[in-house]
């Protein structure tokens, strides 16, 4: 069986879940798919739903943010990340706003092919948001330069409706209309189209570009407020809400176009959370989290308001799981379904015998739990020509196998993003220093209250890692089942080394249960040899010193460990039931194969 060929394997639950969202033409709430990596999310739209989604009436709109990012995206022939998209080079925010907006055009010209779409409804659309009267005159005298004044004096006189068509008409004989005609397809429908329906068609589509540039050119009235905003690093709700206004527009008019039977157009925007993380090249749009906060806003507004096309967020971000339903509004503003991938039941029914023996199995479930991506490039390992030569030594096991793939992750994935988990909290003592860092963020008592008061790097990279040393500790003894809504305090989130390892992506605070946790077994088991790592090549002074901030300071969320639940899910079983803990997946590989993290205690 080793020879045979990955299958993409259904989710019939979720799949079913996502289509009935999918099948409304327009739904009052977006939807965010959400879980850690390697479950399985991408894989599901691309390889299961999308392509039924485009059948029919259906039309699906999919961008992908992080296409951009050529080190880390399938499109060219790499595999994303296993820590946060913040570990790469971000894209340009151009970049992304390109991607959206091509997307949602391409999906408006299908609507008005269909005759869903209309000038008037156009005009209608942008008038309602827009003062049309000054930019369509001064779009009017650009397209004719020799108007003469009394003429110019003469479309000051007219109304918004008759500038509009006089726009569209100026426009139409600047335009290609054999381009149009090919966009269109009306070159094919030529023969049962009379010529007034031609002309319908193509004057929907010349409308939609003037609409474009009525949309440009009042942006570029904003320019230079927008430049003073990225100086100042100030806030503009309207100078925001001026970036998004086209991509927006294209959404209300497939919005109030969409049919059922006829044209039910939907969108899905895949690593949302990259949109965040965009850089800008000039100073012509405002910053990549107001431009995310803003599209985001806008679509939460006009669902909320008018009903809008199903639009879906997919994110391995864990702040769309709880915290982005509170910083939008109320904890029901999305519709949240989260994705865990296989239980272990689940993954041992499609994967044994088929890819993994039982006994090769009992180890992976064990090691690496039944996370989709570890079976998979555990299976690519296994077909390999590494397999191979492990095999043709007589003492080696399947063990070794998976021991050389933690090691992989080791050294690939944890260690690094524990280096930039190190340079986040070395920020974090420079802001506080520098009195950046509120004061309710350092209360009294704090074991990240004191941080390095001297401007000695090396020192203030030695404190970095006594708190992040400290922090693992007290996760290995809560068992890694720390509950942030234990208390209702949420005050692990004060926590620098919280926010440090869910920035790079190695802990996921995931909604329902409200566990803070590594994001699959394999990533626990490799956070814990750090910190073993860690621990043997530290000096005897830095030794004592994390001895004295274990006891003196140290961190303890034992009591954010609930005492009566039961969570069963694709990372591990937790089962706390009068008292009495049972965890069937602590074994530590390699070295300490017999280690259990916590024994792994100070």
């Amino acid at each position: 069986m080793v020879n045979k060929s990955w299958k993409i394997i259904p989710r019939p639950l979720l799949e079913t879940i996502l289509n009935n969202h999918a099948q409304h033409h327009r739904v009052p709430q977006p939807l965010i798919l959400h879980g850690p990596r390697g479950v399985g999310k991408t894989t599901l739209f691309l390889e299961r739903l999308l392509k039924d989604w485009n059948k029919g009436p259906h039309i699906t709109g999919y961008v992908d943010f992080a296409q951009s990012i050529k080190d880390h995206h399938p499109q060219h022939n790499n595999s994303y990340p296993w820590a946060s998209w913040s570990s790469c080079d971000p894209p340009t925010l151009s970049n992304c706003k390109t991607q959206l907006e091509t997307c949602l055009e391409s999906m408006t010209q299908k609507g008005i092919q269909l005759g869903a779409i209309t000038s008037s409804q156009i005009f209608s659309t942008l008038n309602k948001w827009h003062r049309l009267d000054t930019v369509l005159r001064r779009i009017l005298v650009q397209n004719n330069s020799n108007t003469a004044l009394k003429s110019r004096n003469a479309i000051s006189k007219v109304s918004s409706s008759v500038l509009w068509d006089r726009a569209v008409f100026a426009l139409s004989a600047r335009s290609n209309a054999k381009e149009i005609d090919e966009i269109l397809g009306l070159e094919e429908k030529g023969k049962s189209l009379s010529v007034e329906e031609a002309s319908y068609f193509r004057e929907a589509f010349v409308a939609l570009r003037l609409a474009k540039e009525v949309i440009t050119m009042q942006q570029g009235w904003r320019a230079s407020a927008i430049a003073h905003l990225n100086r100042t690093g100030g806030f503009s709700r309207s100078l925001a809400n001026s970036c998004t206004d086209w991509p927006c527009l294209l959404l209300e008019l497939l919005s109030k176009a969409a049919e059922i039977d006829y044209f039910q157009p939907k969108l899905v925007i895949n690593n949302i959370e990259v949109l965040k993380k965009a850089i800008l090249v000039d100073d012509s749009m405002v910053s990549g989290p107001m431009y995310h906060d803003s599209l985001i806003w806008r679509i939460v507004a006009l669902g909320a308001n008018e009903r809008c096309l199903p639009v879906m967020l997919a994110t391995s971000d864990s702040y769309y799981s709880y915290q982005a339903y509170w910083d939008f509004g109320f904890p029901d503003i999305f519709i949240s379904r989260e994705n865990f991938g296989w239980a272990p039941q689940e993954a041992k029914m499609h994967m044994v015998n088929d890819y993994f023996s039982q006994s090769e199995w009992t180890v992976i479930i064990e090691v690496l739990g039944p996370n989709p991506r570890h079976l998979f490039e555990l299976y690519a390992l296994k077909q390999s020509s590494y397999y191979q030569k492990v095999l043709e030594d007589k003492a080696s096991t399947f063990e070794d196998i998976v021991d050389a793939y933690l090691a992989y992750l080791q050294v690939t994935v944890v260690n690094p993003a524990m280096d930039k988990a190190l340079e986040f909290l070395q920020k974090f003592a420079k802001d506080a220093k520098s009195g950046k860092i509120p004061k309710d963020k350092l209360r009294f008592g704090s074991p990240w209250k004191h941080p390095s008061k001297l401007d000695n790097p090396t020192q203030c990279q030695q404190w970095a890692k006594l708190q992040l040393l400290d922090f693992v500790q007290s996760l290995i003894n809560t068992e890694f089942g720390v509950n942030y809504l234990g208390d209702c305090s949420f005050e692990i989130f004060d926590d620098p080394c919280t926010v440090a390892l869910l920035e790079v992506g190695l802990l996921y605070a995931q909604r329902d249960p409200s566990f803070i946790r590594p994001i699959s077994i394999g990533i626990q088991r490799c956070l814990v040899r750090w910190l073993v790592q860690e621990r043997m090549k530290m000096s005897l002074q830095n030794l004592l010193q994390f001895l004295w901030q274990r006891i003196i300071r140290g961190r303890s969320y034992r009591h954010l460990m609930l005492q009566e639940i039961l969570v069963c899910n694709n990372f591990c079983e937790y089962e706390f039931a009068r008292g009495c803990y049972l965890d069937y997946n602590t074994k530590v590989v390699d070295i300490h194969r017999t280690t259990k993290p916590s024994q792994v205690q100070m």
